[in-house]
């Protein structure tokens, strides 16, 4: 009989190897687990579209990005296993020639990380596999905790290079894009320009509320980039002192106006929603309106719309009621969705169609649409944040093995 999965035994694995040989000490315990004869690890990578297996091995497939004994097998997702396995959350077990392959999701509050592949040299019993799934689980924790040490991670995600604009954006992006609670799912995307666009999402979850934000700095590059540094830097001070929307959006208004040339600008939404009273705020700050799907029918929020941010220094913005129900979709864009090269996207018909979907399939399937309609040359960044509200208290979630139950697409 295979030993029992050991919490314990893994971390004491871990806490004992480099950062950068995290996922090979969670790969040594699960072959001793599960008498594995391969087990590796895929992680998304940024695009979307495809996911990496990391690796020290000392042959690889032609094409694979290597850097010392590292290397990074990119795996392209559309019409897999792996893309299923995603998508439902479920694991897989498939007899092949080599043995029983085994394929788990490793996911954290509904942020699908990657996926966790192994051989077995027999079919697995249920207890087997559910030890191969708390693994997954548990290595989702490792990756979250390592990839603070270590940029392995980071280089094995980046199918394509970045450039210094590129590389800022993403810091200013929260660390997991998608978030699933009792009371919602967030998920966010950005489709990056050529030359990248200034947009930025973000949020975060206390005891009290949700805040939502997404922002749009003008212009291209590192100047865009070091905008949005700006705006969303103030916003997060100002959030973590406490302070309440209106004086949040004050401050980081202001904060643009004193570092900034005159003409410099970023529009955006910040959105505030109590979770034990389920009342929404927002402020508008000449921003496109969002999306809501609800009872099968999509149609814009009306707000009114304020200048953005940096136009007008100690402008009076408004924090206007957001209507919020439970059972609502609510979808967040930037204009790069909406642009003239992307007019053959209809967001309001892609949304219509994506009750059956998890946020994070909604805005990876809105990212993919933009990129169709455009051909694959965008103008400007496109971003999306999809939220969906269920209401009710504050409460626990119910899920597995990090996917919410009964959340994840069909």
């Amino acid at each position: 009989m295979s030993p029992r999965f050991d919490l314990r035994s893994l971390l004491e694995r871990v806490e004992a190897a480099a950062p950068i040989d995290a996922v090979s000490a969670v790969a040594d315990q699960l072959a001793l687990l599960s008498e594995a004869t391969e087990v590796s690890f895929l992680i998304a990578d940024f695009s979307g579209h495809a996911l990496v297996r990391l690796s020290t091995a000392e042959r690889t497939p032609e094409g694979t990005r290597t850097r010392g004994p590292e290397s990074a097998e990119t795996v392209p997702l559309e019409g897999t296993v792996y893309a299923r396995v995603l998508r439902t959350q479920q694991p897989d077990v498939t007899a092949t020639d080599r043995g029983t392959c085994v394929v788990v999701p490793v996911t954290d509050r509904g942020d699908a990380i990657g996926l966790l592949e192994l051989v077995l040299p027999e079919p697995p019993d249920e207890q087997v596999q559910a030890d191969i799934r708390a693994a997954g689980h548990a290595l989702a924790y490792v990756i979250i905790a390592n990839r603070r040490h270590t940029d392995l991670f980071e280089w094995g995600q980046r199918t394509t290079p970045f450039s210094l604009a590129a590389e800022i954006q993403r810091r200013l992006l929260p660390a997991a894009f998608t978030c699933e609670a009792g009371q919602f799912t967030l998920a966010g995307w950005l489709e990056p320009a050529a030359t990248v666009g200034g947009d930025t999402f973000d949020y975060t979850l206390d005891r009290d509320a949700l805040h939502v934000s997404i922002t749009d700095a003008v212009g291209h590059e590192v100047g865009a980039s070091l905008l949005a540094t700006l705006l969303v830097g103030s916003l997060r001070n100002e959030r973590r002192r406490g302070l309440p929307l209106a004086e949040q959006v004050h401050n980081a208004d202001l904060a643009l106006a004193e570092n900034t040339a005159p003409g410099q600008f970023v529009t955006g939404q910040v959105m505030r929603v109590d979770l034990h009273t389920g009342h929404a705020q927002v402020v508008n700050a000449g921003h496109p309106l969002p999306l809501r799907l609800r009872d099968g029918r999509v149609e814009e929020v009306a707000l009114d719309v304020d200048l953005p941010f940096g136009v007008e220094p100690a402008w009076p913005f408004r924090v206007q009621e957001f209507p919020l129900e439970p059972g609502d979709r609510i979808v967040f864009v930037t204009d790069g969705m909406l642009e003239r090269n992307a007019a053959e996207l209809d967001v309001a018909t892609a949304l219509a169609g994506s009750a059956a979907l998890h946020p994070r399939e909604v805005v990876h399937a809105l990212g993919t649409a933009v990129m169709r309609a455009t051909g694959g040359e965008l103008s400007d960044d496109a971003t999306v944040v999809c939220l969906d509200w269920y209401g009710g208290p504050p409460r626990a979630r119910d899920s597995d093995s990090g996917a919410g139950r009964g959340l994840a697409s069909h």
